[in-house]
């Protein structure tokens, strides 16, 4: 079998970018990956700005441990009407945050510092060179890069896009993604199981983790284990898809069906089987320009392999290279000792916080890789690495569970 590491390896290497591009507006361009470089096409602040409300002074008018200084009031410079006049000796102008500050003064004094009274105004504070006020360009120069192609774009990132102009927003295509399961035993969540069926679950979590990485979803069904419905229902997959995902029918039984119906339609098998606990049984291959990930039925091997194996490759399919590493922590195991195993083990665990700051991993009882009610209360996957055990104390890696 495969180690993990080369599994991902493999996979990525046929994961190649899903190049097509398409224009969003602004406010749809949360969760979206850049398809281009952007750039800045101002200089922000435009201009020299008060970084409080407050009153616009010249630095000459004040002497190191004169106490208060008396001013004349000669107008405001407030945000969208900048104070055009000029600011002579003595004289000063009343200023708010955001404003552009008035030509002459080189400082701002916060109006805390300050009491006025019939076109007069009393500062207490010496102001030292540029207080309060914001440069010109500081935050971003004209022509700067503001994002590199390939970012994924979180909700602060949109208002920077708004200052500088770019809507639309280029973006990479979200990969379309079909899901299907496999399973005569399966009903629809919302009908009562007669007997050895049982309601289906794989596909809603397998969707919405899907999503999370970015993906479209664009198919989800049940699918009977016969191999001419399952060949039937991948062909119509596959013509509309950039990754096809499917659950359950991937291991050694009668009816594990789903890689000789996958290759009847001329998916190319890569490899079956990863050295990982659980998801022992993942089948890839690809056809064309689309991935083909059979996953596990048993829903903690479908989360556990999804994360690790279809996520990177759904953010390279996506643009998002920053993405495609495996997301890893870091914590101290506070269980017992944990049994060797040939395969690397991915444990369910509590991740708490001591009281020194330190992050702290407690094991969670669970039955088997069936048992998707305990994986509710974990917050993480403790990788155990093939061959070894973890000891009370260690420091060990551990998968976070959003």
């Amino acid at each position: 079998m495969l180690t993990p590491k080369e599994a991902l390896e493999q996979i990525l290497a046929e994961a190649t970018l899903a190049d097509a591009r398409e224009e969003v507006s602004l406010r749809e361009a949360c969760g979206r990956v850049l398809a281009v470089e952007v750039r800045s096409d101002v200089d922000l602040p435009p201009f020299e700005k008060s970084a409080m409300d407050g009153y616009a002074v010249r630095l000459a008018d004040f002497t190191a441990g004169e106490g208060e200084v008396e001013l004349e009031l000669v107008g405001e410079s407030k945000a969208g009407e900048p104070f055009t006049g000029s600011v002579a000796d003595g004289q000063c102008v009343a200023i708010y945050t955001g404003a552009e500050a008035p030509a002459g003064c080189d400082a701002v004094v916060m109006i805390e510092k300050t009491r006025g009274e019939g076109g007069r105004v009393w500062i207490s504070d010496t102001p030292g060179p540029r207080q309060n006020i914001c440069a010109r360009g500081e935050d971003l120069s004209d022509g700067q890069v503001v994002f590199e192609a390939g970012r994924r774009l979180r909700p602060v990132d949109l208002s920077v896009l708004a200052a500088v102009g770019c809507d639309p927003v280029p973006v990479f295509r979200r990969p379309r993604v079909a899901i299907l399961t496999t399973g005569d035993e399966l009903i629809a969540p919302s009908e009562v199981p007669g007997p050895g069926q049982i309601r289906e679950g794989n596909t809603l979590h397998l969707a919405a983790m899907a999503s999370a990485a970015g993906a479209s979803v664009v198919q989800v069904a049940r699918i009977s284990d016969d191999v001419e419905v399952l060949a039937a229902a991948f062909e119509d997959a596959l013509a509309s898809c950039d990754a096809l995902i499917t659950t359950g029918g991937v291991s050694m039984g009668k009816y594990d069906l789903v890689g000789d119906a996958l290759k009847r339609v001329g998916v190319e098998q890569i490899f079956h089987k990863i050295a990982i606990k659980p998801g022992k049984p993942v089948w890839f291959g690809r056809r064309a320009d689309a991935l083909v990930f059979g996953l596990p039925g048993n829903p903690v091997s479908c989360l556990v392999t999804h994360e690790v194996f279809v996520r990177p490759a759904l953010a390279r399919i996506g643009g998002c290279e920053a993405e495609v590493p495996e997301r890893l922590a870091w914590g101290t195991w506070k269980g017992v000792e944990t049994r060797s195993n040939p395969r690397q083990q991915n444990l369910p665990v509590r991740v708490e916080q001591s009281s020194e700051g330190c992050i702290e991993l407690r094991s969670v009882e669970w039955n088997s890789s069936a048992d998707v009610v305990a994986l509710t209360t974990a917050e993480g996957l403790m990788v155990v690495s093939a061959g070894e055990k973890v000891r009370t104390g260690d420091v060990v890696r551990y998968r976070p569970l959003a």
